[in-house]
């Protein structure tokens, strides 16, 4: 209904007719002269030309509260009661909005344009409920609700303009530069990404399978070393065993972590 009530009005006072809803139309007298009479029928017709426009703007269940109404004023009016409500539901409304409003914050996964337009429609309901909202509280809401990513440009627009100057559209505009700039960095760090994955599986599966056998060689090389001293020294198995468990792999660096003390298939 406060969208076609901004549309109706503009119709009228394009075709001239407004001031008739708005004052309304009161015939003259029976004693009017001539030319008073001859006014009047001038009046009376765009006065029937604004009903007429009311009649046909409204679908059935509206036409028919306001079938009956004599003037264009009559009918709008009880077109407005009908919606309107009373006061009294009318502030309800508005407070909810306002608190709907203060609490407005650009969501994480929410583009620039999606949030502006949340809160111009937020904005545009309140004022059909006659509150009073000037263009720079509308751009000071905007910078204070913008997520951390957008700082710096919010930083640089405070610092750059004017804002009791600056349009909300202005400021639509310098946001959506940043934000095109911020999502073009993004998708090619993707694919820096994309590309690196793509090419480290083999090189790092090459080097695990080095790294794997390198320690196969020198866990063998540990066995015969523990042998030799077994059939010099006479050990026992136990003390084989123990040998097996000395090799010194302090010096072995591993390539998924880049700690050291363990091979990458130990990881």
């Amino acid at each position: 209904y406060e969208n076609w009530k901004i549309q109706i009005r503009v119709v009228m006072r394009f075709q001239g007719v407004w001031e008739f809803v708005e004052e309304g139309y009161i015939p003259v007298g029976e004693r009017a002269t001539e030319e008073q009479k001859a006014a009047d029928r001038e009046k009376e017709k765009k006065d029937c030309k604004a009903l007429f426009i009311l009649h046909q703007s409204v679908d059935a269940a509206n036409f028919e509260k306001i079938a009956m109404a004599q003037t264009s004023k009559e009918a709008w009016d009880i077109l407005q009661k009908s919606h309107d409500g009373a006061t009294k539901t009318k502030k309800i409304k508005l407070q909810t909005l306002r608190r709907q409003y203060e609490l407005l914050q650009m969501e994480k996964n929410e583009s620039v344009a999606e949030y502006i337009t949340k809160v111009q429609t937020v904005v545009n309901s309140m004022k059909g409920y006659g509150e009073k909202i000037i263009v720079q509280s509308v751009v000071e809401k905007v910078l204070r609700t913008m997520p951390p990513k957008f700082n710096h440009i919010v930083v640089a627009i405070e610092e750059s303009k004017n804002l009791e100057e600056l349009s909300l559209e202005e400021l639509q505009g310098s946001l959506e530069s940043h934000e095109q700039r911020m999502n073009e960095r993004i998708n090619e760090k993707k694919s820096e990404q994309a590309l690196q994955a793509q090419s480290n599986p083999k090189k790092h599966g090459d080097r695990w399978k080095k790294e794997k056998n390198e320690a196969k060689r020198n866990e063998w090389r540990g066995n015969q070393n523990s042998d030799k001293d077994h059939k010099k020294g006479g050990g026992s198995n136990s003390q084989n065993s123990s040998n097996r468990k000395k090799f010194d792999k302090r010096n072995i660096q591993c390539f998924n972590c880049q700690k050291f003390g363990h091979f990458a298939y130990e990881c």
